[in-house]
């Protein structure tokens, strides 16, 4: 285990930890983490392509669903090569500059993953709440608005925290607790006067993801009273069935985001380990559910990605 910044090391520079106390056995973690990322990439431009080239899942709730496929394939994107350089025994040091521009995406991108979710369960909500309105008020003019929004909410709402991390000191050694940088964990080894940071946060927090959270589920409580008033069994069943994917998509992605905040909150006790896997769940869990989710669920997807796999065998 690392105690002490290497001499060698730039003063600008960060040291990425892994698995404190595995180093010796990176070699076989990497497999695992390697295959991790492939089905990242391959799932989530497999649900991008097959959205793309089938004329009947252009759609709003398809839409949707490329916004938060693009969204998961860039997250894979954004800590592929500091997760697997430090377990392929690559490189374990990073810049200041690129560890706040790798913090400004991993942010950013799950503010956005948050608002997509938002918007799939406003897509979902419209469907079976007002299903005759359906495609007046889900244009293709409004989902790009839509799209547009969630994706300026992400950039310039933590835009104002990220960029400040440049003009902090870091007098405590340059050791992160994570294969990739977090604001949070470079705000720990600051000596400057970090409550600007703080508090920005934590309003992030509660004016994004917290507030997205609130309005999904009172979007699904408006959708449940609307599904029992059904008379119809298998009408209700039926739409109950249209939310299952969205339901799996929204616990995957707040569990580990919960987990990770507890554990860096209250786990200062626990093994540096523990803090390296929260982390990894919280960037890997979601990119590698979510195809697997909407591809198992959705029988739209399900049936054109069989078909693109049986084009390939033939």
């Amino acid at each position: 285990m690392m105690a002490s910044v290497s001499p060698s090391m730039n003063s600008s520079s960060f040291l990425l930890t892994g698995f404190s106390g595995l180093e010796q056995q990176y070699h076989w973690i990497s497999i695992p983490f390697s295959a991790i990322y492939a089905m990242v990439l391959l799932g989530n431009c497999l649900v991008l392509h097959v959205i793309q080239m089938e004329p009947s899942l252009h759609q709003p709730m398809f839409y949707f669903l490329a916004m938060l496929a693009l969204t998961d394939l860039c997250m894979g994107l954004s800590t592929v090569h500091t997760v697997l350089g430090i377990l392929w025994g690559l490189s374990q040091e990073v810049s200041l500059d690129a560890c706040i521009a790798q913090s400004y995406f991993v942010h950013g991108l799950s503010c956005t993953e948050s608002g997509v979710l938002l918007a799939m369960a406003f897509d979902r909500y419209t469907a079976i709440c007002h299903p005759l309105h359906y495609s007046s008020i889900l244009t293709h003019n409004k989902i790009m608005k839509i799209g547009m929004a969630i994706l300026c909410r992400s950039t310039l709402l933590i835009s104002p925290a990220i960029i400040r991390l440049k003009f902090l000191n870091y007098c405590h050694p340059h050791i992160l607790s994570h294969s990739f940088c977090l604001h949070q964990d470079l705000l720990r080894l600051a000596c400057s006067d970090i409550r600007f940071n703080s508090y920005y946060a934590l309003m992030l927090v509660i004016c994004t993801l917290l507030l997205d959270a609130l309005f999904i589920l009172f979007s699904y409580v408006l959708i449940l009273k609307s599904v029992l008033a059904i008379a119809s069994q298998e009408e209700r069943h039926k739409s109950f069935q249209t939310c299952i994917s969205h339901i799996c998509a929204v616990l995957v992605f707040y569990i580990p985001i919960i987990s990770l905040t507890m554990v860096h909150r209250f786990g200062k006790h626990l093994p540096a380990m523990v803090h390296g896997l929260m982390g990894n769940i919280y960037i890997l869990f979601p990119p590698l559910m979510n195809p697997i989710i909407y591809s198992v669920k959705t029988q739209k997807i399900r049936s054109r990605v069989l078909r693109v796999f049986s084009l390939k065998i033939c």
